[in-house]
């Protein structure tokens, strides 16, 4: 059975302060909590006017102290921009306040330009490349272990110490997460929605080849990471998925934008070679009934053997958003926690 998720980039939109799309992550937290959703994942990217969420520990803090259930964490905390200490400590905190409940997935790319990684981290050039020590001395110190003989921080502790621990995933959209995930034996996510699949096949046979067993995880643990939304009918979200195409024929120029309105975007002239390229968008892209969308993941879990897949959904209009998480869940059949009320339908 797949489990389902999701992924949340605080989406900035058109019309309406950024602000409130941070609010607005919240809201939807709560709502797939009740929905019976696994994780709630959120991530982090700066200097952007797309998304809103610079802060994921802080908005973990907030969903986690609102929310009972679900796994609430981060995909992912791009490492390469902290000291592995902080992290470690805002994720011990995180887990003091949702026991048990806390993800920490972890990134390499700078979720950002340049120059703003150099902002926060002025040691940016040489950063990535202390990504795999930075992930080993983490791991270390969320599970209260002692770091390496020699190693100058050896005796340093990482605050709250308590009975659970994070669960560390890595997240990725090459083979060099995949490795970094293999090694340390840690579960690994692909990042499906950023590279529209290419590559995915090639990572996780990597992750799989590769995996070393350790007191973490015995085997390994996949997960796909996939743009996908649903609505009543076709031609609804059809209508939808056009903010979706007009973000994307941006993000293919370097373009970062808030998301437009489905009527801002049906306004917009696109050329042939656009439109050329949206038509290939539509072609490999998750919408459409939540019948259409279901049967498309669960074909694409089937073949890659992944055990999850979270979901990220960016519209313009947040009550359609939650719409169509709702009727994902009910597609997959999710279980809603004892005690969650009935999640109806605008029409219901």
């Amino acid at each position: 059975m797949i489990r389902l998720s999701v992924l949340d980039q605080s989406t900035v939109v058109t019309g309406r302060s950024p602000d409130t799309s941070i609010r607005e992550s919240i809201r939807l937290a709560q709502h797939c909590e009740a929905l019976g959703y696994d994780r709630y994942w959120c991530a982090e990217h700066h200097n952007s006017d797309s998304q809103a969420g610079t802060a994921p520990e802080i908005l973990i803090a907030a969903i986690a102290a609102t929310t009972t259930r679900i796994r609430v964490g981060s995909a992912g905390v791009m490492l390469p921009h902290y000291a592995a200490l902080k992290v470690a400590e805002q994720f011990r905190v995180l887990d003091a306040i949702a026991p048990g409940r806390i993800d920490l997935g972890l990134g390499r790319a700078p979720g950002s330009d340049g120059r703003t990684a150099y902002a926060l981290n002025p040691r940016a050039d040489t950063a990535a490349e202390q990504f795999p020590a930075d992930v080993r001395d983490l791991l270390a110190w969320l599970a209260g272990e002692r770091l390496l003989e020699g190693h100058p921080f050896r005796d340093v502790r990482a605050q709250p110490a308590g009975p659970t621990t994070p669960a560390v995933w890595i997240l990725g959209s090459s083979d060099y997460g995949a490795q970094v995930a293999a090694y340390f034996g840690l579960p690994f996510c692909f990042a499906h929605f950023i590279t529209d699949g290419h590559g995915v096949e090639q990572a996780l046979a990597v992750y799989r080849e590769s995996f070393r067993p350790n007191v973490r995880l015995s085997a390994p643990h996949t997960a796909v990471c996939v743009w996908a939304m649903t609505a009543e009918t076709q031609d609804e979200a059809a209508w939808l998925f056009r903010s979706r195409e007009m973000w994307r024929l941006g993000r293919d120029r370097g373009i970062f934008t808030a998301l437009a309105s489905p009527e801002e975007a049906a306004a917009q002239p696109f050329s042939e070679a656009e439109q050329a390229r949206i038509e290939q968008l539509r072609t490999r892209s998750f919408y459409g009934t939540p019948d259409v969308v279901g049967t498309k993941l669960r074909a694409m879990a089937d073949f890659h053997g992944v055990e999850e897949i979270a979901v990220l959904t960016t519209l313009h209009d947040p009550e359609a958003r939650r719409r169509s998480y709702t009727l994902l869940a009910r597609e997959f059949e999710l279980q809603r926690p004892a005690g969650a009320p009935h999640v109806p339908l605008a029409a219901e």
